[in-house]
This record gives structure tokens, C-alpha cells and sequence, in this order.
């Protein structure tokens, strides 16, 4: 019994030893923290106004204003007129595939014809012209060169028309 007392004992004194040792000089921590409180302090701006929302009622019977649910440009009033895909055309072969899967591996000179070489995901190669189609978006090839084939793809423009964007598939390595 009287060992555990001085075992406790000698424990207590040194925690007690320990715990005074993390209590070490701060006065330069003090010094900082006064200096920091010491600064004026600076001015908050205030908060931006807030301007109330206006309510509109649309009233179906308005004129001169047009309909919030139409197009608000003129060129994107839909689908009257302009470049637009051929639905009663016949679809070509190599219109199944995703132009990024096509690849141009060449070209082939028969008489006055220049024909592009065009190898498709399966490995298969075809011969195509200006005025061939392939891709997903009635890509119409324009030019074949040593190097590409030009072609003229009809995108949709997302609001009801299309347009025509060009691409090319380049000859790799």
C-alpha cells in the first residue's frame, strides 16, 4: 500500500513537472496578438442594393410583344427555309458511322478521277468522291486532297434549324 502511494505520488509530481514546461515564454505571442489589436479597424462596404423583381403578366391578348416561348431572333424562327438535311435521299453506306471513326488512309488516281480512301472501324476501305456522303450528320464530301477530305456536315442548331459546319478527316500516319 505504501508503494502505490509513492507511485501515485511520484506520477502526480511528474505530470505536474511535464505540464509546467508547456507553459513556456509567450510573451512574443502576447506582444503580436496586442499589436494586431492595436490596428483601427477597417471600414465594411455596404451591402449592393437589392432591386425588387418587376412582375410581368403576360396576357395572351398583348400586341407588339412577342410570345415568350418563340425564339426572340428572327434567323431562329424555326424551320422555315434555309440549309436542311434531305429526308428522300437515299443514305449511303458509310453514313452509319460516326465520323470520328472513319479514317483516311489515302487516295487513288483512276484516269480523271481522284478517289479518297476511307477505312471504316471494321477495316474495311472504301473509295469515295466529291458528292459522296458519310457520317451521322449528311456529311457531303467537297474536296479530296493528298492530305484530307473536306466535307460540309447540316447540324442541328438546337433551336428547330440547322447549319453547316465544316469538317475533315486528315490522313494519318
Amino acid at each position: 500500500m505504501k508503494a502505490s502511494l509513492i507511485k501515485n505520488g511520484a506520477i502526480v509530481l511528474l505530470a505536474a513537472l511535464g505540464l509546467s514546461a508547456c507553459g513556456g515564454d509567450s510573451d512574443d505571442l502576447d506582444q503580436y496578438i496586442n499589436e494586431i489589436k492595436a490596428r483601427p479597424g477597417g471600414r465594411i462596404e455596404p451591402l449592393p442594393e437589392i432591386t425588387p423583381y418587376e412582375v410581368f403578366t403576360y396576357v395572351a391578348d398583348a400586341e407588339g410583344l412577342r410570345s415568350p416561348f418563340m425564339p426572340d431572333t428572327p434567323q431562329a424562327a424555326g424551320p422555315a427555309g434555309g440549309t436542311r438535311p434531305d429526308p428522300e435521299r437515299p443514305r449511303e453506306f458509310l453514313e452509319a458511322f460516326p465520323l470520328d471513326t472513319l479514317r483516311m488512309v489515302g487516295t487513288l488516281n483512276l484516269g480523271e478521277t481522284a478517289y479518297g480512301l476511307v477505312q471504316t472501324s471494321d477495316g474495311l476501305i472504301h473509295r469515295v468522291i466529291p458528292g459522296n456522303y458519310l457520317g451521322q450528320n449528311d456529311g457531303r464530301i467537297v474536296d479530296i486532297s493528298e492530305s484530307e477530305i473536306q466535307i460540309v456536315e447540316i447540324i442541328s442548331d438546337g433551336i428547330g434549324g440547322y447549319v453547316e459546319r465544316d469538317a475533315a478527316i486528315g490522313l494519318r500516319d
